[in-house]
């Protein structure tokens, strides 16, 4: 629905004697200014992909897997996807005049040229004598303007097109259709029907001399001005003939802004909508989450997570990443996700639970080339035992006061979702203590670059990281927001992946 933008007060042109000129965009069609949002839309950036390390898969669309370790060496996981550039909410402006008013006549969106387009006028008039006035009118270089000319509403259908500039409508003509009786019923309604018709044009009302009431009600319904039929002279309508289009090239301009703003606002709202909340209600354990969007201006990405309790007491973890980075990418997460919760609030898990996700990805993705790695976690209602599956997702850290923070075994990783049909994902027993702190995060966190070379952080660099963060006395919230901040400054301004991080902690 249009956003409604308050509207400045209407000076007619014989009252003003000077027409304002604004900064103007777009034009009485919108076709042109729409291809150029929509090409800016789908501006990308690619990055470039590394070697793949060895030990280490590379699938169609740039993602490096998580493989068990050959040799006994793990080879840490690497993405080195897309990334979207970020989609400006509408491309218009508002500021200033430039260029002496940017040309009064016939002004296109900006980096147009304008040199060779002549002003295009429709006089919808049912009076001949009126017509000769109209075409002798220079535009601002001296040129005569091109007039169409119409005796009634049905002949200007057929002439209003998207190269006429400006409308001058005669208000006291008839309806079609409408006999007179209910045509006096609302004295603007000749009006509201050009407008309805003609909503991209500027319309200019003539009326009769000394009916100012009525042309004042005929700007408030929606013309940029209106004048008195037998008061015109040239110098008088050339300029307000340049003054209805500029001001309505910039209505539209601060209209496509507003609406713009009102999208981002909306897709903000729906955005943290989905993002989870924590199901953890009489759970001893402390919840964290740090989440980072590779898109930029965005609040999602293609990684989720999420974590709930079930009635037995069991916690249970996930985190998760779609390959790439959009707003598609994003929309699977967020479905994958809700199936984790609802599968897991019915009592699956481990290898069922994996293969039901698989199945509803293979049904939601747009292309079979598209995966996600996985990550799952239940916790014993003792808080001392875990079970872990993985999908090529790289394993947990934990860590505890009396040793150093490690990661969790990795031996049984399965296949990403969405790679292998029929694949199994073996659920590990892990031994967690009395005392702990388990982070789980994407691959974000590990393949940001160290310094200006190719060396990533990896999942060693990471480690040694988190073990010097809890050293200096971090935890919860601070200890993911350091660690991302260091990841960041690592790599030497933003990280082109996605981040999440979700930390689970159990004080006795």
């Amino acid at each position: 629905m249009p956003v409604p933008v308050p509207r400045q007060r209407a000076i007619p042109a014989v009252e003003s004697g000077q027409a304002q000129a604004v900064s103007a965009v777009g034009g009485p069609s919108e076709n042109e200014a729409g291809r150029r949002e929509e090409q800016a839309c789908r501006n990308e950036t690619t990055v470039a992909h590394d070697a793949v390390p060895s030990g280490a898969q590379r699938n169609p669309q740039g993602k490096t897997l998580n493989v068990p370790p050959v040799d006994g060496v793990h080879h840490g996981v690497s993405t080195a996807g897309l990334s979207t550039a970020a989609v400006s909410n509408a491309a218009v402006s508002t500021a200033g005049v430039s260029n002496a008013a940017v040309s009064a006549l016939g002004i296109t969106a900006p980096g147009a040229s304008t040199a060779h387009t002549p002003l295009t006028l429709l006089l919808i008039e049912d009076d001949p004598t009126a017509a000769p006035i109209f075409r002798d009118l220079p535009d601002s270089d001296g040129r005569p303007i091109r007039v169409r000319t119409a005796r009634n509403l049905t002949e200007a259908e057929r002439l209003l097109t998207d190269d006429v500039h400006c409308i001058l409508l005669d208000i006291a003509l008839p309806v079609p259709g409408r006999t007179s009786a209910a045509a006096g019923d609302d004295e603007l309604a000749v009006l509201r029907h050009v407008l309805r018709l003609a909503p991209r044009h500027a319309v200019l009302a003539l009326t009769a001399s000394g009916d100012a009431e009525r042309g004042a009600e005929a700007v408030r319904v929606g013309a940029q001005d209106y004048l008195f039929k037998d008061e015109l002279d040239g110098r008088l309508l050339s300029r307000a003939i340049r003054y209805a289009v500029e001001r309505k090239r910039s209505d539209t301009a601060e209209r496509r802004l507003a609406e713009g703003k009102l999208r981002a606002q909306e897709n903000a709202r729906l955005e943290r909508g989905l993002l989870p909340t924590p199901l953890l209600e009489g759970s001893p354990l402390r919840f964290a989450a740090r989440y980072r969007p590779g898109r930029s201006r965005a609040l999602l990405g293609g990684d989720f997570y999420d974590t709930v309790r079930t009635p037995d007491g069991t916690v249970h973890a996930m985190i998760g990443d779609v390959c790439g980075h959009g707003p598609d990418e994003a929309a699977l997460g967020v479905e994958l996700r809700i199936a984790w919760r609802a599968l897991t609030l019915a009592g699956l898990c481990g290898d069922e639970l994996l293969n039901t996700l698989q199945q509803v990805l293979e049904h939601e993705r747009d292309d079979d080339e598209i995966f996600a790695t996985l990550c799952t976690v239940d916790i014993a209602p003792d808080g001392r035992r875990a079970g872990l599956c993985l999908a090529g997702h790289p394993a947990p850290l934990i860590a505890r006061p009396d040793r150093p923070a490690r990661l969790l075994p990795y031996d049984n990783n399965g296949p990403a979702l969405g790679l292998l049909p029929g694949a199994r994902w073996p659920r590990m027993q892990v031994e967690l203590g009395a005392e702990w702190s388990l982070m789980l995060y994407t691959d974000g966190l590990i393949e940001g670059r160290i310094g200006e070379g190719r060396e990533r952080l990896g999942q060693d660099g990471m480690v040694e990281m988190i073990r010097r963060q809890l050293a200096e006395g971090l935890s919860g919230e601070a200890l993911l927001r350091a660690a991302v901040s260091e990841v960041r400054e690592l790599n030497g301004g933003e990280l082109t992946d996605d981040v999440a991080v979700v930390l689970l902690d159990r004080v006795p």
